[in-house]
């Protein structure tokens, strides 16, 4: 009697506790998604928002994108090594599909001229189907050739556009 007594005891014990730690597995996976700093799209509403895009702007853009942290990446990077304002940022980073080539891009070329050409700069390395190497077209002949900003972009647009058609035929 005494050995069932026992049992019954530890099951009113046991019970309790089950039901206490089914309710914390539970409830841990959502409060980890919560409070977890590697979301991606509060990295990038974070991101967005230092950079100085808009609130909605910035719920708008990580809610549509497939790699929210490159996008707000691509964002960050251009608002701080160049002049360009960060909705024209946005607005190119969210076209491009290799999000952080287009910032390496734009800022290579940007800390490379002396000249203001920013908006320029967006727009060949947006353009471009590969912004990396277009980059180093334009810096590599101007770090030799006493080239225009303007004129080495459109030296290496037209070097790209020709040998991209060579490798489609």
């Amino acid at each position: 009697m005494i050995k069932s007594q026992k049992l019954r005891i530890s099951g009113l014990i046991a019970a309790p506790t089950m039901v206490v730690a089914g309710l914390f597995t539970h409830i841990l996976p959502s409060q980890a998604i919560v409070d977890s700093y590697r979301n991606d799209f509060r990295t990038c509403a974070a991101q967005l928002l230092k950079s100085g895009v808009t609130a909605n702007a910035a719920s708008r853009a990580c809610a549509t994108a497939l790699r929210p942290r490159e996008l707000s990446g691509c964002v960050a990077q251009i608002t701080k090594h160049t002049d360009i304002n960060s909705m024209e940022a946005l607005t190119a980073c969210r076209r491009s599909r290799r999000q952080e080539d287009l910032s390496k891009c734009v800022v290579g070329i940007s800390r490379s001229t002396q000249q203001a050409v920013n908006q320029a700069t967006l727009n060949y390395c947006g353009r471009s189907l590969l912004p990396v190497t277009f980059a180093q077209c334009v810096v590599g002949l101007r770090k030799e050739i006493d080239l225009d900003p303007m004129v080495s972009l459109n030296t290496c647009k037209d070097a790209n556009d020709f040998s991209v058609n060579l490798g489609a035929g």
